[in-house]
């Protein structure tokens, strides 16, 4: 039996027990006041047509409701009426975190292709491996660069390379575990009804379809608690299944046995030496089930269960990154999964699942038509239909769903595909861009309640931040550590040599304010001291060590750097600057509530007073790209590095410094083409965070559709082109911070609505303090937020509504609270776990 669709307690990360505890009551429970937990996802969204008590509105559904409910299509599906054909733009993806699998749906021959994130080549035990760094010492090599930008103001990107930059070796490439194929015995070349879809609310994709008069269904996920993708066939007569299981690889490293119904799988990369091990079991009941070779065969079957285990013997341990064999463990994994029932396994799946899926709802008017999704993104306009809105939410919520499919505890993080791909050297490695793009994978993490996803996130920084000493002291010859533009899962944190692609130290600077910024979410201190501030700390001291004096204007500036793929090496470029202030303000702020290292938090309080802070306004009123004024209005380079501060920084707001904020949206106007709102999937979803900062929520919108339209494949990920994961998850962020934002202390509410969004609702959405949110909103104006602490505190709300009659009441003991209001913010004293009702008038 499948558990009730359900919301459990927001759990958050781990806090110490005085700041944070689980109550009888879940989070949505004291959020909407509901205590009838009866209510299905489908009920629920068939439902709502705005506000969070609509929560309730589908136990009270009139009949002509319920009939026009049920003539709705599920709002948080994706499905399609014909197999996929091509891996990247139509197969559906399902995962565990390590675990990945991409369902193609075929009729006479299905294809599950699917990976572990660990498999990967390269790293120690390829030839000539050594973390990036420099394979002999060059005394002098960074002093010349150095130099020469100071004597010249610039650098070429090719020369500074040749002096600076080493071919990548052993960089490796992140590997396809395989495919699995299922050759059907017996299948019609005819089929009717046919339909392959992929249920986001419950991570469990199918396919259906009638044939020589039997209907013929299958479904699969991906459990985290089972570890192992796990699916089944079956049909509506007895003894209609009947297929070929067998297994292929573009690699040769390997031996496949099938022995008692299970499909063994085993090798040794070429390259490192890294061993693998998949198991496939095959459960039946009735018919046979036989085993030759390489080949497992059903014939004639009522139904069939399938379980896939597999793993590799990688450790994220610098410097081996080498564990135990993972036969026992994949073994041990498939032999739990399939003795325990499949209803059993689907069960635990589903629980665990909806535990995170759940904690967020999202209406923004939308009504789901009754169509496949391709036909549903075709005839997408970004306009004012219900089915427009249908697909910006599914959006959203995909982005959740895949964050929660690539990213679970004990594995290593999304990389620039999540978990899926089916190549042996895909695009860009499919690593870790440090230069945005495992950034962005994490950046909706926080924002939409999935704080177990980040895990992965902090244990690599944590490992890097290990094997960037070893870069800082070889390469810059100082203290703390570094990273560059790109990593692998084997502590490669030194260069290349591309020119516009090599050379990022601020990288350290980004991915340690980015743990920090997990701990203001949190607000836990024994985080903070065990597993964020080492690694700010160490970063600051590698930039304490590294910062100089520009000869321009006496101030600190990083010397060289390299505006992310873009321009000549320079000193003190806008983005190097914006990012190593977060660092030291970061890190400083950390150091004073851990009330330690009180000299290092004078040479910060130091350093900061004479640094540079990257904040330029040019001579067409743009924010300068760099120090010196450098931009073309004309220029349209998909980054857009120098608006950091903007976002994901807090340096820029609209509220504090409207000077800067109008050379923002100058910069961020000159660098698209046509309406300014051009560019590669990734940048695009940027993009909505840029305008949503700028708290302009139809501009934040437009540049959503204009990533739905042009760069996002039918099966709905994202493409630069190629496939980029990042783009799905900054479409997420991006769509949360036009509902709530909360970087500079204050909580803000619908922040960046657009017009388009009408009527709507949110809950469950996370706040930095640790406080959760909700919202309504309808087309006459009127609004109520809600905000549930989750430890006492000091609530600073921001809004508009505040400048008319408005009410804010603690729905716990029903009283008025007395608020202190500056222009559009109302402060007050928060209790934790009670839920504050604010309501008042938006006027748009």
């Amino acid at each position: 039996m499948e558990p009730t669709r359900r919301v459990t307690q927001d759990s958050g990360p781990e806090a110490p027990v005085d700041q944070f505890h689980l109550t009888p009551a879940t989070e949505e429970q004291v959020t909407t006041g509901e205590t009838n937990r009866g209510v299905s996802r489908r009920a629920f969204v068939a439902g709502v047509s705005g506000g969070l008590a609509a929560v309730t509105l589908p136990l009270a559904l009139s009949t002509a409701q319920q009939a026009a409910a049920a003539a709705t299509a599920d709002p948080e599906t994706l499905w399609y009426d014909q197999p996929a054909s091509a891996w990247e733009t139509q197969a559906l993806p399902i995962g565990n975190g390590a675990l990945g699998a991409m369902v193609f749906g075929g009729v006479a021959s299905e294809r599950l292709q699917f990976n572990e994130k660990s498999l990967w080549t390269g790293g120690p035990g390829s030839p000539g491996y050594n973390y990036g760094n420099w394979p002999v010492p060059r005394p002098g090599a960074l002093a010349q660069v150095i130099d020469a930008i100071d004597a010249s103001g610039k650098a070429d990107p090719n020369w500074v390379a040749g002096k600076l930059g080493a071919p990548r070796t052993g960089f490796g490439y992140y590997q396809t575990f395989g495919d699995l194929y299922l050759d059907m015995i017996g299948s019609s070349s005819t089929y009717t009804g046919y339909r392959r879809s992929l249920d986001i609310g419950d991570a469990v994709a199918k396919v259906n379809y009638t044939a020589g008069g039997t209907t013929f269904s299958r479904e699969y996920f991906a459990s985290y608690p089972g570890k192992v993708i796990a699916g089944r066939i079956s049909a509506d007569q007895p003894g209609r299944i009947s297929f070929t299981l067998r297994y292929t690889s573009p690699r040769t490293d390997f031996t496949a046995t099938a022995v008692n119904g299970r499909l063994t799988v085993r090798g040794k990369l070429a390259d490192n030496g890294l061993d693998f091990e998949s198991q496939t079991q095959v459960k039946a009941v009735g018919g046979t089930v036989t085993s030759s070779g390489d080949r497992v065969t059903v014939t004639g079957a009522d139904s069939v269960v399938l379980v896939t285990g597999a793993g590799t013997n990688y450790a994220l341990s610098y410097p081996a990154y080498r564990g135990v064999d993972p036969h026992a463990r994949v073994t041990s994994a498939v032999d739990a999964a399939i003795a325990a029932s499949y209803d059993a396994l689907k069960s635990a799946h589903l629980a665990d699942y909806r535990t995170l899926y759940d904690r967020v709802k999202l209406n923004v008017g939308q009504v789901m038509p009754d169509k496949p999704t391709n036909t549903l993104r075709d005839e997408y306009t970004g306009g004012s239909s219900t089915a427009d809105r249908a697909l910006e939410a599914l959006f959203f919520q995909y982005g959740r769903y895949l964050l929660i499919s690539s990213s679970r505890a004990g594995s290593l993080p999304a990389n620039l595909q999540g978990v899926w791909n089916s190549s042996t050297n895909p695009p860009w490695f499919s690593d870790y861009h440090t230069n945005i793009n495992v950034q962005m994978n994490y950046w909706p993490a926080l924002q939409t309640n999935l704080f177990e996803a980040m895990s992965p996130f902090v244990d690599l920084v944590k490992d890097l931040s290990k094997a960037g000493t070893t870069t800082a002291s070889q390469m810059f010859g100082t203290p703390g550590w570094v990273t560059h533009n790109c990593t692998n899962p084997f502590g490669n944190t030194g260069v290349g040599n591309y020119g516009t692609a090599f050379w990022f130290p601020e990288a350290n600077a980004w991915l340690a304010s980015q743990l920090y910024d997990w701990y203001r979410f949190t607000g836990n201190t024994q985080q903070l001291r065990d597993d964020v501030y080492p690694v700010l700390k160490g970063a600051a001291e590698f930039w304490l060590a590294n910062l100089r004096t520009d000869p321009r204007d006496g101030k600190l500036v990083a010397n060289p750097s390299f505006s992310p793929e873009h321009g000549s090496f320079t000193a003190g470029d806008s983005m190097a600057q914006q990012i190593v202030w977060g660092l030291l303000t970061d890190t400083l702020a950390a150091a004073r509530t851990l009330n330690t290292d009180t000299d290092l938090q004078s040479r910060l309080t130091s350093a900061l007073a004479s640094l540079d802070p990257g904040l330029r306004i040019g001579s067409w009123g743009q924010l300068q790209e760099w120090k010196a004024d450098l931009d073309q209005s004309t220029d349209h380079h998909r980054h857009v590095s120098h608006l950091y501060a903007l976002h994901p920084g807090n340096q820029i707001s609209p509220r504090s410094n409207p000077t800067l904020t109008a050379a923002a949206k100058v910069s961020l106007n000159a660098r698209g083409e046509t309406a300014g709102d051009a560019g590669t999937g990734w940048s695009l979803a940027w993009k909505v965070n840029f305008w949503a900062r700028l708290l302009d929520g139809n501009r934040a919108q437009s540049v959503l559709s204009e990533q739905l339209k042009s760069s996002t494949y039918p099966n709905l990920l994202d493409t630069a082109p190629p496939f980029q994961i990042d783009g799905n998850f900054g479409a997420t962020a991006g769509i949360t911070e036009m509902l709530l934002q909360s970087q500079n202390g204050e909580i803000q509410p619908l922040p960046a609505l657009p017009a388009a969004w009408k009527t709507g609702s949110y809950s469950g959405l996370k706040a930095r303090g640790n406080a959760s949110v909700g919202a309504t909103w309808s087309a006459n104006g009127s609004v109520t937020f809600t905000i549930t602490p989750w430890v006492p505190q000091q609530l600073s709300v921001r809004s508009p509504i505040f400048n008319g009659a408005y009410t804010v009441t603690d729905t716990n003991t029903g009283q008025v609270v007395t608020t202190a209001r500056t222009g559009e913010r109302i402060t007050f004293a928060g209790t934790g776990y009670h839920v504050y009702k604010i309501t008042g008038t938006l006027v748009r």
